[in-house]
């Protein structure tokens, strides 16, 4: 694992641009010295997370558990009972509460909000050096 692979892609969803600037800004370019630069996705509909995640092209992604009309917390469900190799996903759940929904939805990670950016940091790195070890 080097910083020579591409940049990994990471579909953030919500349906509020706050949240998704909030995760972006948590995260950065680079969360961890050992891994790829990070590019973003950022997704405000179902469809588009839907067709984005259908098309393989996205690393890992972030979904908004309280995002409205279509949460995070289903569309993770969804993604991972219809996709054969879905990536890992992390939810945002309301509140730290609802991690259980976060186990239902098969999701790999769960961060309430608000969003604590050094916890969602570590879940992120975590995941993609777990994805990168198995790719």
């Amino acid at each position: 694992m080097t910083a020579l692979h591409s940049p990994l892609k990471v579909l953030v969803y919500s349906d509020d641009v706050d949240v998704r600037q909030q995760v972006i800004l948590a995260l950065g370019r680079r969360p961890h010295p050992d891994l790829p630069e990070l590019t973003y996705l950022e997704v405000a509909t179902e469809p588009v997370v839907i067709s984005n995640m259908d098309a393989g092209v996205v690393d890992l992604a972030i979904l908004d558990g309280e995002a409205v009309p279509a949460g995070g917390l289903g569309i993770a469900k969804q993604l991972k009972d219809e996709l054969r190799d879905c990536p890992p996903i992390v939810v945002l759940t309301g509140r730290p509460q609802d991690a259980w929904l976060a186990t239902w939805s098969r999701a790999e990670a769960s961060i309430p909000h608000p969003i604590d950016p050094m916890a969602l940091a570590e879940v992120v790195i975590g995941l993609l050096r777990a994805s990168l070890v198995s790719a």
